[in-house]
């Protein structure tokens, strides 16, 4: 089959375009198109083969009901009995727009399209491509996600044809939705009414409409042998071809679990993806990283998240990490949807940071210009099971400047490199519970530990490794003191590196017992 691709522009409707395609829903067939929430596999609501379709295109279990889509509130009552009081509260409110109520049905509905269940979910889509193509298709349209039963639900109509190209008759291409997350189910035949699917219409925003809400807490487990009452509860959707999981603590934890989580897995040569959001995109080295969207507006996250979860499914990847989101508002929705996506995986960030007592080294000199910032370049370039944020400081930097031309030199030569480098002085900020700080000479640490304490924190390189080979100061003599200087270097921190792995390795031991 040719999948015909027709794009329509939503504030200038070519009603030609929604006429060709009314008509073939009417003859049965399937057209994809655009509502606010994500793109829908549009059929007749009323006609049992068009349903038996959708769920051949989709792969979709034939118990997961299908959401009627009406263009018109009258309309609803063609199609539900026994309809609430608050109905008409919600509607004038949330109609046209992302919510989705469920009602007992009326004759008029085949079982086909509700998944054999005698309850019906009904929703008017805002898009106005969605509306117009209803009422052209006779005002009932069936309209699941247009996407593979189980992945993320498209966004786009590039998403369309990408699972569904062949398997269709038409895609309405009406540009990127405006939400991107599937709209909020609430079960109207039960007292009070009980949210099924969270989405950006709220709780709270339907309490402030109709008072109390229940949400459902306990969403049909995947070997659950009820039928689901409303889309998205009982089957693994939304996921990518990696396998999903969700590291959850605060977000500082979060952070440097799924840096060791990554860093750990390049090291072994499997990189991971990291669903990282605007803020915490720069924390992250190692890995494909993909921005989701901000914390400072949560509604960029819930319309990245499905994008996101596809890109991924282009690279070489087995595994990937998100970071959790708030809990409340459309929070809770993108919550539910990356459960769902992950076959509710998780890790709790605590877990994995516990096991490493540091997760800071810093190397300290006297002016940061020389020792202090060959010792952390050479420590970059080592083989560590953990990964450290590496770092220099001096105890007397008047101002920022660059490494020693000669110590670069000597670097270079041994394909490293201080280019970058910026002489810091050293500070109260630098000493936190999870730092080790390696002074160059004794006299740096006692200064430290004058005015700082923390001495489980604060030795020196020496004193850590147990080497006593005094680290020369090339200051002021030809390029082979930094020579030398470097030699003894690189086998104190040679020996700084096993000791930091065995150091790992005791911990996770002890962990284990």
């Amino acid at each position: 089959m040719e999948t015909k691709i027709r794009k329509i522009d939503k504030n200038q409707i070519d009603e030609n375009i929604i006429n060709e395609a009314g008509e073939l829903l009417k003859q049965g067939g399937l057209v994809a198109f655009p509502t606010e929430t994500v793109y829908g596999l549009g059929a007749d609501a009323l006609q049992e083969e068009a349903a038996r379709r959708t769920y051949e295109a989709k792969g979709r279990p034939s118990d997961n009901p299908l959401i009627i889509h009406i263009a018109d509130y009258e309309d609803l009552r063609e199609i539900a009995v026994n309809i609430p009081p608050e109905t008409d509260m919600l509607a004038a409110h949330f109609w046209p727009g992302p919510l989705t109520m469920i009602f007992e049905k009326s004759e008029a509905v085949p079982y086909e399209t509700t998944g054999g269940l005698d309850t019906v979910a009904v929703r008017m889509p805002e898009d106005p491509v969605a509306q117009a193509l209803i009422r052209a298709a006779g005002g009932f349209v069936s309209a699941p996600s247009a996407n593979t039963s189980g992945r993320p639900s498209p966004t786009e109509a590039e998403h369309v044809l990408e699972d569904l190209g062949g398997k269709i008759d038409m895609i309405l291409d009406g540009g990127a939705v405006d939400i991107g997350l599937e709209s909020t189910i609430l079960d109207m035949t039960v007292i009070p009414p009980m949210i099924l699917r969270p989405g950006a219409i709220t709780m709270d925003m339907i309490e402030e409409v109709i008072g109390p809400v229940r949400m459902d807490e306990s969403l049909i487990s995947a070997d659950s042998a009820q039928a689901p009452k409303a889309p998205g509860m009982k089957y693994r959707h939304y996921a990518p071809n990696a396998e999903l999981i969700i590291v959850e603590g605060d977000l500082r934890e979060e952070i440097l679990a799924i840096r060791q989580l990554a860093f750990e897995a390049d090291r072994k040569g499997h990189p991971v993806g990291i669903i990282a959001t605007s803020e915490t995109l720069p924390f992250y080295k190692y890995g494909v990283v993909k921005n989701v969207g901000t914390r400072e507006n949560e509604k960029t996250i819930a319309r990245g998240l499905y994008r996101v979860l596809r890109e991924f499914d282009e690279e070489n990847i087995d595994t990937i990490y998100s970071e959790s989101f708030a809990g409340q508002g459309i929070g809770e929705a993108i919550m539910n949807r990356l459960e769902k996506a992950a076959g509710h995986l998780h890790i709790p960030a605590a877990d994995v940071v516990k096991l490493q007592k540091y997760r800071r080294i810093t190397f300290v000199s006297g002016t940061d210009s020389a020792r202090g910032p060959m010792a952390a370049e050479l420590l970059r370039h080592c083989d560590l099971a953990q990964e450290y944020v590496i770092n220099s400081r001096g105890m007397v930097v008047l101002f920022p400047e660059p490494a020693n031309q000669k110590a670069e030199a000597i670097m270079k030569s041994a394909q490293m490199t201080l280019e970058d480098h910026s002489s810091l002085q050293f500070d109260e900020e630098d000493i936190q519970e999870d730092a080790l700080i390696l002074t160059i000479e004794e006299s740096q640490k006692e200064k430290i530990l004058s005015e700082y304490g923390h001495p489980d924190h604060v030795f020196t390189l020496n004193e850590y490794t147990e080497d006593d080979t005094e680290i020369p100061d090339p200051y002021g003599k030809p390029l082979t003191a930094y020579g030398e200087c470097f030699e003894v270097l690189n086998r104190l921190i040679k020996k700084l590196a096993v000791k930091l792995n065995s150091l790992t390795e005791e911990e996770k031991w002890q962990e284990e017992q």
